[in-house]
């Protein structure tokens, strides 16, 4: 999109954002090997620790290899002998380094990111003003500054950035405008415009100012600036365990030890039996047991969800907030910008009492010739499209709009002038009869009902005499296919709400034409808080996007607050996602990919538990086949021997992970649906395929095992 003009009108397509070039492919073996030192330094078990179902495999692992070194001291050889020991020794190890290799991945992918991130912090020289509160003074600042690098530089100094400068800080803007160039944090090339005031002052260190000067106050400490935070949250040093991570990672762990329990007591009852167990066998039937699929991947899926949106120009503060996006239930949109283009466009000229139309066409155009605003363009426009042209006039003195006269329009040399503007304050102007009030007044109600903004246009002659020509329709044009996405979003079971400070029937109107549910008209910075405490009340989680200073306690209150990039310091500190693209549109696939994180989890989750069922069908027959021949029966595999068909069920436990590694990181698809309708998908797709894929892996895997010798 191009970022000179307003940041809100920009679109998305119907399918969602465009990923930037990194989501090319989601997994490529590349990426393995980068991963892979990574991996090796995560076997500490310092920090393996942390995932109690991948350290009990680590523990299993460690305690196989020192039975393979000295059980041929011992002069023992049980299952298979030595080369069974060094084997299942072998693929426990790779079970834990994939585990690693899978977090390892997903973290790299956001290495490249952090690095050019640091590269635009690297040799920043600041132009701190010495004593700008003394001074008050912009336009004096000269002889008062001092270079200093930007990691000097504290909450509250002053800098001035000229052009081809780098901004050293985050900050606001408190003199001047200028393009910015922000591509370093955001990627796209077109500049953006900074000023003082409003909510499109707040400026990030490490951008580049393109075009004359500003003068910046420091908002963020040293260390602690929007660029330090992202470079931390890209590469996973910031990243948290959410709540439902730490639930499932106990309901593991609470498995691993019940499975644990479960193991120990085998060996007693297989003594008893008159059956040997060797340990090799038994920490293997133990790592076959535990949830070890989802144990490995859990911590990926939470990277990858988070990565997934830095990919879209999305930073999340926590991975809390993404987990919330999928749980929402209530959509707060603002019209302007996300709903609507955001720049109202004229529709239709009505003349009144005696005017012909063309005449209107041509007295709406002057006035608009030299009107800069996108409304005074599309007059221009649509008054061409009806035949007006503009070549060589000397359309005298344009008077430009301001809040106190509500209207703008031309001053003739010959005396007369022309205005447009809002019904009251032209009518009024023109000073007419009211024999022609009621059909302009019908007309404003009829544009009003349709969800339009009426511009009523009226001349006075050189004597003053007035005369109401007839109203322009300038419409706030609905986005397309906004509300078929509306209707996807109804479908997953979320209410969206439109809020606006437009009057309840241009609201009303608009909210039927785009397809929310529900619309909040003329609202207020407490009657967005208001209306989140209330949907929070009735056991609704809420997002809502917001740019503006009033916008940031409604973003903090929220569930999922998405602040602009090219708002306030203020929203983006309130809010817990930051859109670096400033597009509020890109709510919605905040949700889909918050959703789409939730229901990977609960698929691989599923996936695991299902496929352990063909674990014990392949270890326990081979286990006590020989004290309790009937087991055999078990085996409707056909595994070859009791030690093929434990090492099997050891590799494919292994090897899962690898296979399952692209799929968590690049989620499973999401569509559209109630609950019951996923959850029964996810049960007939991951539960089956988990129960079917692992029979047939364990029984491939057997016949090549058998062809080594021994075996």
């Amino acid at each position: 999109m191009s970022i000179l003009e307003n940041p809100k009108t920009a679109t998305l397509p119907p399918d969602g954002p465009t990923p930037r070039s990194s989501q090319r492919a989601a997994f490529r073996p590349a990426q393995l090997a980068a991963a892979l030192p990574g991996a090796l330094r995560k076997l500490d078990p310092r920090l393996m620790w942390r995932t109690p179902v991948m350290f009990v495999v680590e523990v299993g692992a460690a305690l196989i290899t020192v039975v393979a070194i000295a059980e041929p001291f011992l002069g023992q050889e049980r299952s298979g002998g030595a080369a069974f020991n060094w084997l299942i020794a072998v693929w426990l190890w790779l079970t834990v380094l994939f585990a690693n290799l899978a977090e390892s991945v997903a973290e790299g992918r956001g290495k490249a990111q952090a690095a050019s991130l640091r590269r635009s912090q690297e040799g920043t020289v600041a132009n701190r003003v010495d004593s700008y509160d003394a001074q008050r003074n912009p336009s004096a600042i000269g002889s008062g500054i001092s270079p200093v690098p930007s990691a000097e530089l504290d909450l509250g100094d002053v800098v001035v950035v000229a052009a081809g400068e780098s901004i050293p800080a985050d900050g606001d803007v408190i003199s001047g405008i200028a393009s910015v160039d922000e591509s370093a944090i955001t990627g796209e090339s077109a500049p953006v415009i900074r000023e003082s005031g409003g909510d499109r002052s707040a400026v990030t260190g490490g951008t580049r100012v393109l075009s004359d000067r500003i003068v910046v106050r420091v908002t963020s400490q040293p260390g602690e600036s929007f660029v330090d935070r992202m470079i931390r949250l890209v590469e996973g040093a910031a990243r948290q365990k959410t709540p439902n991570e730490i639930a499932l990672n106990i309901l593991l762990a609470t498995l691993s030890i019940v499975f644990v329990v479960v193991v120990l007591t085998l060996n007693p009852i297989a003594a008893f039996s008159g059956a040997t167990v060797s340990l090799t066998v038994l920490v293997a039937l133990l790592v076959c047991l535990i949830p070890t699929t989802i144990g490995a991947l859990l911590s990926a899926i939470g990277i990858a969800g988070m990565d997934r949106l830095v990919q879209r120009n999305v930073l999340a503060m926590s991975g809390r907030a993404v987990e919330a996006a999928g749980d929402v239930t209530t959509l707060l949109l603002d019209k302007t910008g996300t709903i609507t283009y955001g720049n109202r466009r004229a529709a239709e000229f009505t003349a009144v009492g005696q005017t012909e139309t063309v005449e209107l066409s041509r007295q709406a155009a002057l006035s608009s010739l030299s009107d800069p605003t996108p409304e005074g363009k599309s007059i221009v426009a649509l008054a061409e499209r009806n035949g007006f042209r503009d070549a060589g006039l000397d359309v005298g003195e344009f008077v430009p709009f301001t809040a106190q006269t509500r209207m703008s329009g031309l001053n003739f040399p010959d005396g007369s002038s022309v205005r447009k503007g809002a019904s009251s304050a032209v009518i009024e102007w023109a000073d007419v009869d009211s024999h022609i009030l009621t059909e302009v007044g019908a007309e404003v109600e009829r544009i009003s009902l349709l969800g339009g903004t009426p511009l009523v246009v009226a001349t006075k002659s050189a004597s003053g005499e007035g005369r109401i020509l007839g109203v322009v329709y300038l419409k706030d044009v609905v986005k397309d296919g906004l509300p078929e996405r509306f209707l996807e979003l109804r479908r997953m079971g979320i209410r969206t709400v439109m809020i606006t400070g437009d009057n309840p029937l241009t609201a009303k109107a608009i909210a039927a034409e785009a397809g929310v549910d529900d619309f909040l008209a003329e609202a207020t910075p407490e009657d967005k808080m208001r209306l989140i405490r209330q949907e929070q009340e009735g056991g609704n989680l809420v997002a809502m996007t917001g740019d503006g200073t009033n916008d940031a306690p409604a973003l903090a209150l929220a569930d999922v607050g998405v602040a602009m990039n090219s708002g306030t310091s203020a929203a983006k500190e309130a809010g817990n996602m930051v859109d670096l693209d400033s597009d509020p549109a890109k709510l919605i696939d905040i949700v889909r990919i918050g959703k789409q994180l939730l229901i990977t989890r609960g698929a691989l989750t599923t996936f695991s538990i299902a496929n352990d069922v063909a674990k014990y069908f392949a270890i326990i027959p081979a286990m006590f086949v020989g004290v309790f021949p009937g087991l055999a029966a078990l085996n409707f595999m056909g595994l070859h021997s009791p030690a093929s068909a434990i090492l099997s069920a050891v590799i494919f436990n292994a090897l899962i992970i690898v296979l399952l590694i692209p799929l968590a990181l690049h989620g499973v698809k999401y569509r559209a649906g109630a609950a019951s309708s996923i959850l029964s998908r996810n049960l007939l797709v991951y539960g089956l395929g988990g129960l079917v894929l692992p029979f047939i892996g364990i029984k491939v895997i057997d016949l090549l095992i058998s062809l080594i010798p021994g075996f």
